[in-house]
């Protein structure tokens, strides 16, 4: 498994924006997302993926395409890619009782 988090200078109109261009697809080796909320009003992604490889193939087929229209649309031009800080999983457990 691959795990990370990520912090990024965008508020809930912006994500809204990204998860509307990315519609219903399934991202292939996407376990969990969570977006969270921080107390200055910007995102927290944390995600866990069945490997790196998964990951970033999703990132560059759909979350990047995704997030760039989004940005274009509004007119922020990011610095670059946020760091991913990766997270040391000990157990993934999925509220139907599988654990991954």
């Amino acid at each position: 498994m691959y795990a990370w988090s990520q912090d990024l200078p965008i508020n809930d109109e912006i994500y809204e924006r990204i998860r509307e261009r990315l519609g219903n697809v399934k991202l292939d080796g996407l376990i969990v997302h969570l977006a969270i909320r921080e107390e200055h009003g910007h995102l927290r992604y944390i995600d866990v993926w069945e490997s790196e490889t998964k990951c970033d193939a999703a990132f560059a087929a759909h979350i990047h395409p995704a997030v760039y229209a989004a940005f274009k649309e509004i007119g922020l031009k990011p610095a670059g890619e946020p760091t991913r800080i990766p997270i040391d999983i000990v157990e993934v457990r999925v509220a139907d009782g599988v654990v991954v």
